[in-house]
């Protein structure tokens, strides 16, 4: 089944977090269970779904974080401790998208990567969902640059 089309909103969110990892030479773009994923050094880092981010933290603040409004654990049953849906409330504003994208990078490099899977020949590439020029351009530290998404920049 042709996966469905990514919103518009979604498309800018991708985009917002792209302009937040541009400094970084060590991103990759993957979709998973429907989420579109940004690795950092073959680590989940944050991921969007729809108009939520998904963000990776270290599983000992795991009570710490789901106490926070327009946060929500990814499994509540609690088999992935660490791992949160963060509300469009969550980062309207640029101190608040900071945060997240902060602390989703700080934890990086103390995270475990998961295994990748070996590809097979037979098995079709996945077709790209949003737009992206994934390792084709230069990656240089970027200038803090307003984006769109914030309601209020602080």
């Amino acid at each position: 089944m042709p996966a469905r089309p990514l919103s518009d909103e979604t498309l800018h969110l991708i985009d917002a977090i792209r302009t937040a990892l541009a400094h970084r030479s060590d991103v990759e773009e993957r979709t998973m269970f429907g989420c579109y994923c940004f690795f950092v050094d073959g680590k989940l880092c944050i991921g969007v779904k729809g108009e939520e981010l998904l963000v990776r933290l270290p599983p000992e603040r795991h009570g710490e974080l789901q106490e926070m409004q327009n946060t929500r654990e990814l499994s509540p049953g609690g088999g992935m401790k660490g791992y949160f849906w963060v509300e469009p409330n969550g980062y309207t504003t640029r101190a608040q998208w900071n945060y997240w994208v902060e602390e989703a990078l700080a934890y990086n490099p103390l995270a475990k990567a998961s295994p990748r899977k070996k590809k097979t020949a037979n098995t079709p590439a996945a077709a790209k969902k949003a737009p992206a020029t994934i390792g084709t351009k230069p990656k240089t530290k970027a200038a803090a640059k307003k984006h769109s998404i914030f309601e209020a920049d602080d």
